[in-house]
């Protein structure tokens, strides 16, 4: 069962969230190659040998899955730009990706559906990929022209944007573990990408403004890593793990400095002269976006930083393998609040679980209770004195997992990829029954 609506305050936005490569088409609207599209063509990159070029085809369907969204009584859509479709050589608009999105907020906008934009949800034109992509101190600049040029489109009518998703991924995931494109495994690579990505931020938080755009954050995924036992090495592990992915971005983005434990390993291989960038990177914003799904539990290994190694924990997991541990989002919320960004707005920008598909492809109970146990987190962590503001489900739709391909579900939606038939889910119907007849939630705002 979820939660009452009355539980959370009145003013409290429930929305969903998908990105652009994973359900739009990339092969539609004249958009240009990404680093997706090259690395998904590459032998053994992703597990089913799938690629986004058609995903859920919502280039042609939006207006059927905006229904779904209002429908469902959601007040809000965080959605993604694709910078290849808006800038196919990185540089250069193609008016049909600009035509797209403006069609695409306005029709969020008659449905009464606040638009949330997230500017960069990993879709790097190749153009740029070829020059060096996030290692490449130019990407700043860059970003930040195609920030404001979405902004210029499309800003009127936003309720609140994002500049980057889960910039670990972005970095860490793609440049190190080589999981996601561009698929490297480089220390040098790794420690440029976690910089250049924070100065992207922090340029185009400066052109955003400069343009007139308000209610401006970032997204970032957090994941509990604990130790694996009680030895010295798995505790170091499990405490180097925490500053790469849990502290180096938002301590930056606060004005608080690289955490010294990512540095000892990070810190030989950054840009030159990094430091003089800090200032850039902490330009105020107006909200955090927090990303959670689960923990991992590391055991020292290794004689290379950072030294670690993954072990599967005990706890029921989802279809991806990540252990549920709902408690770990109290505990984020409250952390993120009381360490580093006070009472900043925060908003839960994506929660979900992947489960496969039954006989019954509208039956997904374990995701309703999943559903249901992180809504409750969340409430604890507002009676806690946070200062949360929202919470978007991932995703709408099933959709192109990366990596993973089209196995794992996250949808509310099922989709039908030889059909594109869309079928409302049991998770979907006790989101509506949970949202029906209560009052829209106003937009996440600043304050």
């Amino acid at each position: 069962m979820l939660p009452d609506r009355a539980t959370f305050p009145p003013d409290f936005t429930f929305g969903v969230a998908a990105s652009a490569y994973q359900i739009e088409g990339s092969s539609h609207g004249g958009a240009g190659l990404s680093h997706w599209d090259t690395f998904a063509a590459t032998p053994g990159t992703i597990a089913d040998a799938s690629d986004g070029s058609i995903a859920c085809d919502h280039y042609h369907r939006w207006q059927e899955d905006l229904d779904l969204i209002r429908d469902a009584g959601f007040s809000a859509y965080r959605f993604s730009a694709s910078w290849a479709r808006v800038m196919p050589d990185g540089l250069t608009v193609n008016s049909q990706g600009l035509d797209f999105y403006d069609r695409l907020v306005d029709g969020m906008v008659e449905r009464g559906l606040q638009p949330h934009l997230t500017c960069y949800h990993w879709d790097l034109p190749a153009a740029l990929s070829d020059i060096g992509g996030w290692r490449n101190r130019d990407i700043a600049a860059r970003f930040a022209d195609y920030c404001a040029t979405l902004h210029a489109r499309l800003g009127d009518r936003l309720a609140s944007t994002a500049t980057l998703n889960e910039p670990w991924c972005i970095a860490w995931l793609s440049h190190f573990l080589g999981h996601h494109a561009p698929g490297l495994r480089d220390i040098r690579a790794a420690a440029r990408a976690m910089h250049h990505v924070l100065l992207a931020h922090g340029t185009a938080t400066q052109a955003l403004r400069a343009g007139g755009a308000r209610n401006l954050g970032i997204v970032l995924n957090f994941e509990t890593a604990h130790p694996a036992d009680d030895g010295p090495a798995a505790i170091r592990a499990a405490e180097v793990q925490d500053a790469i992915y849990n502290q180096w971005f938002i301590r930056a983005i606060m004005g608080q400095g690289y955490p010294q434990r990512a540095l000892d390993g990070l810190e030989p291989h950054l840009p030159q002269g990094w430091q003089a960038d800090m200032e850039r990177i902490s330009q105020p914003i107006d909200w955090l976006g927090v990303n959670y799904y689960t923990r991992r539990l590391y055991a020292g290994d290794g004689a290379l930083w950072p030294h670690d190694r993954a072990v599967d924990g005990p706890l029921p997991k989802t279809q991806m393998g990540w252990e549920i541990r709902p408690e770990g989002l109290t505990e984020f919320l409250t952390r993120l609040s009381r360490d580093h960004v006070g009472s900043l707005p925060i908003v839960v920008t994506e929660n979900g679980m992947a489960e496969a598909a039954g006989p019954d492809i509208a039956a997904d109970p374990r995701r309703v209770a999943f559903i249901g146990d992180h809504l409750r987190a969340a409430r604890a962590a507002i009676e806690a004195g946070v200062n949360l503001r929202g919470f978007f489900y991932w995703s709408l739709l099933d959709n192109f997992e990366w990596a993973w391909g089209y196995g794992p579900r996250f949808g509310l939606v099922h989709v039908d990829y030889a059909t594109q038939l869309r079928t409302p889910k049991a998770s979907w119907h006790a989101f509506r029954a949970m949202l029906r007849g209560q009052g829209g939630p106003t937009a996440v705002q600043a304050g």
